[in-house]
This record gives structure tokens, C-alpha cells and sequence, in this order.
């Protein structure tokens, strides 16, 4: 139960009233071409990301937010990142302490990527796996991580397949976060027992922070 780490926050006025499964582009703009990590042992170093169209870090604004709301310490916790892309989500949690990260890939290029970044961090914590992040999702045993985080490519059909997995991986009170191009409602969320905790828009991504109540 992570549930003492985020402290209630006001509801948003509004949110997008598009149905979550729309689909929408990616956002515009370049690939970055490298990825710092903001907090925690591996503060400030910088990692050289491949420049692949399509790519698209989580920006550092929201990066900061996300574990700010998270409150910044993660001993102990165990995470996926699911859809791992550059690793910029999983090696923050990891060098904010998380006791295990689960990196999965599908891209071959970007799974050697990761592995260079975990061999140079020297992170045991980090294992990087190349295959379908939501059959693997589906492997977890019930409640058996704390926190998922969900950023696929815009453009693909993984939302709903993606949530219902990650809901099933944490127990009650465990967190699920997101990043889609559109908002999700707590009526979207809420067949599988997941609940909008906290919610930001940067451009064109808007990020969720949920958690599972039911």
C-alpha cells in the first residue's frame, strides 16, 4: 500500500469530454537527444537518447511533477515501465530508490539503449526486457508492484488493454500513471477500480497519476 504518499489534491475544472479511446497523433517536434534524470543518486546525469522519429520522452516538467506528487522517495517500491522508450520514467524511480524496475521494450534498438544506461549506472535494480509490455503486464502475479507507468505511442490501440493490465498488477491503494492525449475521466477509469488522483497538461501530452481504490 503506497496510499500515504500523495496527498489529496482539487479536482480538475475540466477535462477533455473526448472519449479516451480517440485516437490522436503524437506530439510534434524532435526527438530529444538526451534524457536527464531530475532526482535522487543518479541526479543530473545526463543520458544520450537514439534518435528515432516517434520517440518521445517524458518532458522534465512533468517528470519533476509526477514524483513530486509520488514524494520523491520510492525505497522499497517495485515499478514497471511499460512502453520503456528512452527509460527516462523507470531509472528516475530507480534512482529514487525503487528496490526493482521492470523496463519493457519492443524496439531492439532501444532495448540495447537501456541496457547500456543500466550497465553504466551500475543499476541491479533495473531489468530490461524486450518483448509486448502488455502480455507481460498480464503475466504479473495480482498486486505484486506498486506502480505502473503507462506512455505508449499516441497513435496505437494500447490505452484500455494497457490500464486493465496494470490495474490487475497493483493492489488496492498501488498507483497506475499515464500519459495519453486526451484526459481520462474518472467514469473512463473507473471499470477497473482506478480512481484520477492528479492530472497536468503540458502541450500536448496530459498527464494522470492513479490510483487503484476497488
Amino acid at each position: 500500500m503506497r496510499s500515504s504518499k500523495v496527498s489529496p489534491a482539487p479536482r480538475q475544472a475540466a477535462r477533455a469530454s473526448a472519449p479516451p479511446s480517440a485516437q490522436a497523433g503524437k506530439p510534434k517536434g524532435h526527438a530529444a537527444h538526451e534524457v536527464r534524470i531530475i532526482g535522487g543518486q543518479w541526479r543530473r546525469t545526463r543520458l544520450k537518447v537514439i534518435d528515432k522519429p516517434g520517440l518521445r520522452p517524458t518532458p522534465d516538467r512533468v517528470r519533476e511533477t509526477l514524483f513530486n506528487w509520488l514524494g520523491q522517495d520510492l525505497s522499497d517500491w517495485r515499478c514497471v515501465d511499460a512502453f520503456a522508450g528512452t527509460g527516462a520514467l523507470g531509472l528516475e524511480a530507480a534512482s529514487r530508490g525503487a528496490a526493482h524496475v521492470l523496463m519493457l521494450e519492443q524496439d531492439p534498438a532501444l532495448v540495447s539503449a537501456l541496457q547500456a544506461h543500466v550497465l553504466r549506472l551500475q543499476a541491479g535494480m533495473v531489468q530490461v526486457q524486450r518483448g509486448d509490455a502488455i502480455a507481460a503486464l498480464q503475466r504479473l502475479p495480482a498486486g505484486s508492484v506498486d506502480l505502473v507507468f503507462i506512455d505508449p505511442p499516441f497513435d496505437g490501440p494500447w490505452f484500455e488493454s494497457a490500464l486493465k493490465a496494470a490495474a490487475a498488477a497493483v493492489p488496492l491503494g498501488g498507483w497506475v500513471y499515464l500519459e495519453a492525449p486526451v484526459a481520462w475521466t474518472d467514469e473512463a477509469l473507473g471499470v477497473w477500480g482506478l480512481k484520477l488522483e492528479r492530472h497536468l497538461k503540458a502541450g500536448a501530452v496530459h498527464a494522470h497519476l492513479l490510483q487503484r481504490t476497488a
